[in-house]
């Protein structure tokens, strides 16, 4: 396999491998050079010959792989089907090696004796080069003349020889322009700017366009620190060729861009910052992320029908053998919807809306998939009646089994899967019982499966909380005995303790208050001092199956439930404030030997110098004896 003749003085005066499809040179990589990016996949410098000409260029990062496998190696042979060349703000111009392919072995030297094309320019070469090189990198595929003088398509009538190499007997360049062609097929912004491909897009560079459809949007948040504050929203953007990319916006354009900028339709955004992408909170295929602010541009285009999402889609079912904390993409009929509820972050202290949908695919498998925000307000009228659903970008956890977060939903996809899973589901899904991977979760909302369900002496037998992440498990218990006291043994003060009244932010009711030597109580969280507190039960207790026995904690919103209601304010007024310790005491007794079905969270702790294994009860809910029934027979039917 030859070098195609003059290949790079060609690619230097083109914008990329748009001008001409057809054209794919064969070259050979002179050099080699691997550049470390910080919080960032590598890149490869590479320089590329012709024989004549040698071109600094880059290697995308689709193409690690190749570098690493040693097929991209110093002096081997590649046919470049893919490229584009940007030029830098110096004038200098660089090559993005997109796609490219093995062209033959590797010779074991330099060919020729190259000269660098910035430093030299590009050769001219006899027979309409000089003309095309003083019009610009021109398109140069359509309608040109034969050597004959006909008119005929040089792509059509190619010889069998190599049409990239010198085997034309007159001499002249086949690809020569010809200002009677037909208009070049150049996508270009509405400014006649050519548009650059994610994939491209490269810190050599800021003179770009993109041409991308918005296929996630988040909502305007806000923050507060010693710098400052101010808001921020932040798009993922996914152009034709499948790469996509996270873009953000600060401030001044979020007024500006933010009631803009709609998902799902098609912008041309130019004026935008690149960075190097942190891939550890970033999904996206880009290594880069883009920052907007109001000075940016951004065109509504209405032709995006080229710009389709794609899927990688997993079985539910083969989502227990994958690494948690991993991303992936499902397609799956929602055949339940949980109630919306909100919880209070543990880091934040801010209160999210969540709703847990419980999606299941043909691989007669279901996961419990927790939406959260605005996504999960919406989540009962958007997922009513068994939609089929395709989840993108769903990250996976092992909280209770398999269980999935987030993942940007698109109803009804218009792919062929969307069609055989809801025939599916009409024929057969929906009449028979799947395998639940979420046996567990936390929060309102969430359902026990009862063949997920263990024993209590599960705990001690599989050695559960010995991990350094904590174990759930589900089982049926049933109270035996329950501490009226505070844990540790102060029964002075009965089993709660005093919490901040601040119901806002960042308290929550959920700090300690200490009461001070004036009677009000201090929070140390927001440093501020009320004249009440709030109380919040913290409970120790014995549940028992017909197996073993362990000790659980129970806080607050389990505690409530346990008393039917009863707040731990009220207990404290019924025990110091009447001194009424029967009603008191008659609160215990009353939930005594009844039975729930808990979820429970397993977690080794150090108390002290002693490790011990702890129980907390995270969910629960009293049997429901109709459906238990009916589950016990349904089990007892397939056994």
């Amino acid at each position: 396999m030859s070098l195609t003749t003059n290949a790079i003085s060609q690619m230097y005066t083109m914008a990329g491998s748009q001008d001409n499809p057809a054209f794919t040179p064969v070259v050979q990589v002179i050099h080699i050079k691997q550049i470390e990016a910080k919080g960032a996949e590598d890149r490869y410098k590479v320089i590329i010959s012709d024989g004549n000409r040698h071109f600094a260029s880059m290697c995308a990062t689709q193409l690690n792989s190749l570098v690493q496998m040693g097929q991209i190696s110093n002096n081997c042979l590649l046919r470049i089907t893919q490229f584009i060349v940007n030029t830098m703000g110096s004038g200098q111009k660089v090559c993005i090696i997109m796609g490219c392919e093995n062209a033959g072995p590797n010779p074991g030297e330099r060919i020729g004796n190259p000269q660098d094309v910035q430093k030299h320019g590009p050769l001219n070469v006899a027979g309409g080069w000089q003309q095309q090189q003083s019009m610009g990198a021109q398109p140069m595929y359509g309608n040109v003349q034969s050597n004959s003088g006909g008119a005929s398509n040089p792509y059509k009538n190619a010889p069998a020889t190599n049409p990239y190499g010198s085997n034309n007997s007159s001499g002249t360049n086949r690809y020569q322009h010809n200002p009677q062609s037909s208009s070049p097929i150049v996508k270009t912004s509405a400014t006649g700017q050519p548009i650059t491909p994610i994939a491209g897009l490269n810190m050599y560079s800021n003179r770009w366009v993109i041409r991308a459809k918005i296929t996630n949007k988040s909502e305007i948040r806000t923050w507060s620190n010693a710098k400052g504050e101010g808001s921020l929203f932040s798009i993922v953007l996914l152009d034709s060729s499948g790469f996509d990319v996270k873009c953000t916006f600060f401030k001044e354009a979020v007024d500006k861009f933010y009631n803009m900028l709609e998902e799902g339709k098609v912008y041309n955004f130019s004026g935008g910052r690149l960075k190097v992408a942190n891939m550890q909170y970033n999904t996206c295929k880009s290594q880069f992320e883009i920052t907007f602010d109001q000075n940016s541009e951004i065109h509504l285009d209405n032709d995006g029908g080229d710009i389709q999402e794609t899927y990688e889609f997993k079985k539910i079912a083969d989502l227990e053998h994958m690494e948690p904390n991993s991303y992936v993409d499902i397609l799956g009929v929602v055949k339940h919807v949980g109630e919306v509820s909100t919880i209070i972050a543990k880091k934040s202290g801010k209160e999210m809306i969540k709703c847990e949908l419980t999606v299941e695919d043909d691989s007669h498998a279901d996961v419990r998939l927790t939406l959260w925000g605005q996504a999960a307000q919406n989540a009962p009228g958007t997922f009513a009646n068994c939609p089929v659903v395709a989840f993108k970008k769903a990250r996976l956890g092992d909280f209770g089994g398999r269980s999935l977060s987030g993942g940007n939903p698109s109803l009804n996809p218009c792919i062929p899967q969307t069609n055989q899973l809801a025939q599916w589901w009409a024929l057969n899904g929906n009449k028979t019982q799947s395998r639940s991977l979420s046996s567990g979760g936390g929060g309102v909302g969430g359902r026990d499966s009862f063949d997920q369900r263990k024993e209590v002496r599960s705990i001690k037998e599989e050695h559960m909380g010995n991990n350094e992440k904590p174990d759930y498990l589900n089982f049926k218990a049933t109270f035996n005995f329950i501490k009226r006291e505070k844990q540790g043994g102060d029964d002075s003060g009965g089993c709660w303790y005093t919490a901040c009244a601040n119901s806002g932010e960042p308290c929550k009711n959920m700090f300690k208050a200490t009461q001070t030597s004036d009677g009000n109580w201090h929070c140390d969280k927001c440093q501020q001092t009320y004249p009440n507190c709030v109380r919040r039960f913290i409970i120790s207790a014995c549940v028992a199956d017909d197996t073993a026995t362990t000790w659980v904690s129970l806080y607050n919103e389990q505690a409530e439930t346990l008393f039917e209601g009863v707040t731990a304010d009220q207990l404290y007024q019924n025990f110091i404030e009447t001194n009424d310790k029967d009603l008191y005491n008659s609160t215990f007794l009353k939930s005594t030997y009844t039975e729930w079905v808990m979820t429970c969270k397993v977690k080794q702790e150090l108390v002290g110098d002693e490790t011990r294994t702890k129980t907390s009860i995270v969910r629960m809910s009293p049997v429901d004896y109709v459906k238990e029934s009916r589950n016990i027979l349904t089990a007892l039917a397939a056994f």
